[in-house]
């Protein structure tokens, strides 16, 4: 019985050392966001990703990349794709009838960020 709570015991600090050591090889999820949310993006380079396939869009100074969320948004097919490539702030705020998107929508949008929307045009 000794003979097995030493041997876990073993194993359970080899695989503690393994997961640590394991974190030293792997960037923070934080520094490449931080990248991302830092990148300016002029409303022309906005305007060049208008399609369904290459969708992004701005909402409240912000860039997002939705093209592969189109697919999955709960309302028609045929209300984000005509958002692609523009400021969007308004529709986002009152899903174009007067509602606001919820908490979670806000949360889940955060993920998509690629950038911030540069003043004027470049």
């Amino acid at each position: 019985m000794r003979l097995l709570y030493i041997f876990a015991t073993l194993i359970f600090w080899l695989l503690v050392a393994a997961f640590w050591a394991g974190s030293l090889w792997l960037p923070p999820a934080e520094k490449s966001a931080a990248i991302a949310v830092g990148k300016s993006i002029s409303p022309t380079e906005l305007a060049k990703h208008s399609t369904p396939e290459n969708c992004w869009v701005a909402i409240r100074g912000n860039v997002y990349d939705l093209s592969a969320y189109l697919p999955k948004h709960p309302s028609q097919p045929d209300i984000l794709p005509s958002w692609c490539g523009k400021e969007a702030t308004e529709a986002y705020n009152t899903k174009t009838k007067g509602r606001p998107h919820s908490i979670y929508a806000d949360e889940l949008l955060i993920k998509y960020q690629i950038g911030i929307l540069a003043s004027g045009k470049s």
